[in-house]
């Protein structure tokens, strides 16, 4: 079991998550493997709380994040939102939520249609949930000015915007329908460095007012810490290691967090000696260890007792919880 908050009523509670990918060979497309996306992750997200969930590409964040949405089937596990198993929900019976649970994209301008105007865009959300449409402008008038857009930009086009403005109207989307969780999945990535702190401070802005719900999807650890109140590191599919924040900074524990804290370019984060910033091939992620902690070949501490069995959580400190046996 995957460590999970203690807040007496989560907004979302996923429990033994798991995802597997077929991979198939030959003239046949006959099936020789698997990939094992998500491996049985559990986490919880309290209202008006972010969660920051970490890892390098491939190792399955947002495969996470599509499965809480219900936009690609779940092998196993549970979803829970408000209370409510939606696990086994049908298309249909997911319509009334879709309007609770949205999602901001890491390409601005993909996640826009060209051919739609800015209006076009954020009227769609409207029209669905059922807004009149004499009350639309309006709306999307108070929508264009909470993200610090114009209200004369709704006639023009993505390809009209920067990539900062394109994701603000992104924002802008998920919000129209008045979610309580919002999903951002690396929605700073694609961005100049000079307006990721734009974007990032505006989301924290719209949580304050809004009372919103963040699992923020990421692989820098820099904007992790500035923006999270909790963080999960990913390795291949499993949760390595999960705490408060400020803790896992400054206390991190397992090898593959110290590596991507390693990593962080002109951190002053680890003063550690001997800590390896690890780079995985992601095609490794088809073939890990058949027995053992999933990180072991990699692993500067690993020794044989960690390729026979993969250790539980353990629990450093009160919320902070590693998985390694060498802890």
């Amino acid at each position: 079991m995957e460590p999970i908050a203690t807040h007496t009523d989560p907004i979302l509670r996923i429990e033994g998550l798991k995802k597997y990918f077929p991979v198939r060979k030959g003239f046949l497309q006959r099936i020789t493997d698997q990939v094992k996306a998500v491996d049985g992750v559990d986490l919880t997200i309290a209202p008006g709380e972010t969660l920051g969930l970490v890892g390098e590409s491939g190792c399955g964040k947002s495969t996470v994040a599509r499965m809480i949405l219900k936009l690609i089937d779940l092998d196993e596990g549970k979803i829970i939102y408000k209370g409510q198993d939606i696990s086994g929900f049908t298309d249909q019976e997911m319509k009334p939520l879709r309007k609770e649970m949205q999602i901001v994209f890491q390409d601005p301008y993909g996640s826009l249609n060209p051919r739609m105007s800015i209006t076009q865009s954020l009227e769609e959300g409207l029209r669905i949930v059922g807004v009149p449409k004499s009350e639309r402008f309006d709306r999307l008038e108070h929508l264009l000015k909470m993200v610090g857009m114009s209200p004369d930009t709704t006639d023009r086009y993505p390809h009209e915007f920067s990539g900062g403005q394109r994701q603000r109207i992104g924002i802008a989307r998920a919000l129209s329908v008045e979610p309580s969780l919002v999903i951002c999945d690396e929605p700073i990535s694609a961005l100049d460095v000079s307006i990721q702190a734009q974007i990032i401070n505006l989301l924290k802005d719209l949580q304050d007012r809004l009372g919103l719900s963040y699992l923020f999807i990421s692989h820098d650890l820099n904007v992790v810490g500035y923006l999270c109140n909790r963080v999960s590191v990913m390795y291949r599919g499993r949760i390595m290691e999960h705490a408060p924040t400020e803790r896992l900074f400054d206390n991190p524990q397992h090898p593959y967090t110290l590596s991507l804290l390693a990593a962080i370019p002109d951190t002053d984060q680890i003063e550690k000696p001997g800590v390896e910033i690890i780079g995985t091939d992601i095609s490794d992620s088809l073939a890990p260890p058949s027995a053992g902690c999933r990180f072991q070949p990699d692993c500067p501490r690993s020794d044989p007792d960690c390729g026979q069995k993969e250790s539980d959580f353990v629990e450093v400190e009160k919320g902070h919880y590693v998985r390694c046996w060498k802890v």
